[in-house]
């Protein structure tokens, strides 16, 4: 490692480059990206993440207002920098079957279908990745590139501009990544090899097996056979790693979520799981605390009877909204919020929007034509879909007129959060029940000028609110704060506030840097960095 870190200003300008690649979707190549950011930043390298292409609904506000994959956020997080559209100038995210939006450098630049997207843009997409790339390795030592899908994708490989065809023209060292949870590790690592071409294949400088249970000394022959037959080293086996606590990207996680309460848990918070949600990573948070059990649910037989029940951000508002009808959970909450139980409906962005009378698309911004619906009711607000996007980290406070959103001296709490919306959601004036007198605003924004909005809409009795604030739930003392409410709610005492969100995210980096530091051959992946 030492002879690396002399060895970092050889070419002045021009950071080295590193390239984690995977033998398919989800075998943790986002994951070990962001250890190895970890690891080379504590090493004293200046370090940041690059993914040329992203295709994902959980995304990132940067700090300048634009939205990335939320992977490279949190890659940019572990390394303790401020994120950039650089790590990620091409976004994909998903609208419909077949058919994405595409964001470029931050910003929405067009709805593509699948092929018009391969037709239109990728072949003029070489440059915006290749100068995006050169300015980062300009300003950092290393830059930890991240592939997508597998490289032996051979229907896709002339058009590439994330796996091989993006290593060749950065010349960069490859990875490659297998789970061998999955099955099959040895004939996917060889079968993918075998895809490749010869100048492609002589990039690949090791191999991770990743997410191992068992004894190592049974896989060992494999291994040996491994390097005989391929010439390529095993630079190590990640045992399988629980309770990762680094956001997932992809919402093939939610998958390892019960829909069932947790036993011994006394909050019950479902949150309902539609097919375009994003931004899920924002209730991670609520499962570190001791006395919630978190849990997604598709359906209304499995909804149970929760004491939260949260709408979260969707790509395909009204889409989704449909897709709960059509299984039953709009009528559910309908019989919790007009029972007597003491359930709370909360919606998040998307789930805002549903949670209003009418929501609007004329323009087409979510859809392939123009549609509307009626929303779920529960608030008086309309909701129109228009070109562009809101995207903004907003700081301000909680408003105390709703229980649990003031302090003990009746001060509201300090928040902050990010907005990516598309939607503009307004008060509706002539309506009987619910009216605007009977709701109040929830969080006070203070706006970059110094002015002050108010933001999000709630119901007096606190029963119901929604906001467009995505990561609202990461303020610790407003959190602590409102689940105490609902535990009064229910005849609970208060608990003291245990989780420090930045603190458990720290932790977390850490603690994946320390397990695969130990378990792979750090030598070896320094010496891919040397001239």
């Amino acid at each position: 490692m030492n002879e690396a870190v002399q060895n970092r200003e050889s070419e002045p300008g021009q950071g080295k480059v590193l390239m984690v690649q995977g033998t398919a979707s989800d075998v943790g190549k986002s994951v070990i990206v962001t250890a190895l950011c970890r690891i080379f930043t504590r090493a004293g390298f200046r370090t940041a993440p690059f993914k040329s292409q992203n295709m994902a609904l959980n995304s990132y506000v940067t700090e300048d207002g634009l939205e990335i994959g939320r992977a490279q956020g949190i890659q940019a997080e572990a390394c303790g920098i401020q994120a950039t559209t650089d790590m990620n100038p091409v976004l994909l995210k998903p609208t419909g079957e077949m058919r994405s939006q595409v964001v470029v450098h931050g910003k929405p630049h067009a709805h593509l279908s699948a092929a018009g997207y391969r037709e239109e843009f990728l072949p003029v997409a070489k440059p915006l990745v290749m100068e995006a790339l050169g300015r980062l390795r300009h300003k950092y030592d290393i830059v930890v590139m991240e592939g997508a899908g597998s490289p032996a994708e051979i229907n896709l490989k002339h058009r590439d501009i994330v796996n091989m065809n993006l290593a060749g023209w950065a010349d960069a060292p490859v990875i490659l990544v297998a789970d061998i949870d999955r099955g099959g590790v040895f004939a996917f690592l060889v079968g993918t090899l075998e895809l490749l071409e010869p100048e492609e294949r002589a990039r690949v400088k090791g191999f991770i097996i990743n997410k191992f249970r068992g004894d190592l000394a049974l896989l060992r022959p494999g291994l040996d056979w491994l390097e005989k037959r391929t010439g390529i080293p095993v630079l190590g086996v990640l045992p399988f790693m629980p309770d990762l606590d680094i956001e997932a990207e992809d919402s093939v996680v939610l998958d390892t979520y019960s829909s069932r309460p947790t036993a011994g848990r006394e909050l019950d918070i479902a949150v309902i799981r539609y097919p375009r949600i994003s931004n899920f990573t924002d209730f991670d948070i609520l499962s570190s605390e001791p006395d919630v059990s978190l849990r997604y649910v598709q359906h209304a037989d499995q909804l149970g009877t929760p004491d939260i029940v949260i709408l979260p951000g969707s790509k395909d508002t009204i889409g989704d909204l449909e897709f709960l009808r059509e299984q039953g959970l709009e009528r559910a909450i309908r019989e919790f919020l007009e029972g007597r139980r003491n359930t709370r409906l909360v919606g998040i962005c998307g789930g805002y929007q549903m949670l209003g009378r009418q929501l609007h698309d004329p323009e087409a911004v979510e859809s392939a034509a123009p549609r509307a619906a009626a929303g779920l009711g529960w608030l008086p607000v309309e909701t129109t879909f228009l070109p562009g996007k809101t995207t903004i980290r907003v700081g301000g406070s909680t408003l105390p007129g709703i229980a649990g959103f003031a302090d003990s001296a009746g001060r509201g709490f300090p928040i902050s959060g990010y907005e990516i919306h598309a939607g503009r959601t307004e008060p509706m004036r002539n309506v009987s029940d619910t009216p605007v007198s009977e709701t109040v605003p929830v969080f006070l924004i203070r706006e970059p000028d110094g002015t002050d909005r108010f933001e999000g809409t709630a119901r007096k009795d606190g029963r119901v609110f929604g906001t467009y604030l995505h990561g609202v739930f990461q303020n610790d003392a407003w959190r602590r704060s409102w689940l105490n409410a609902v535990r009064a709610d229910k005849g609970l005492p208060p608990l003291e506030s245990q989780v420090a969100a930045d603190l458990r995210k720290e932790a977390a980096f850490n603690r994946l840097a320390d397990h695969v530091e130990s378990h792979l051959d750090m030598g070896q992946i320094y010496s891919m960095l040397r001239p």
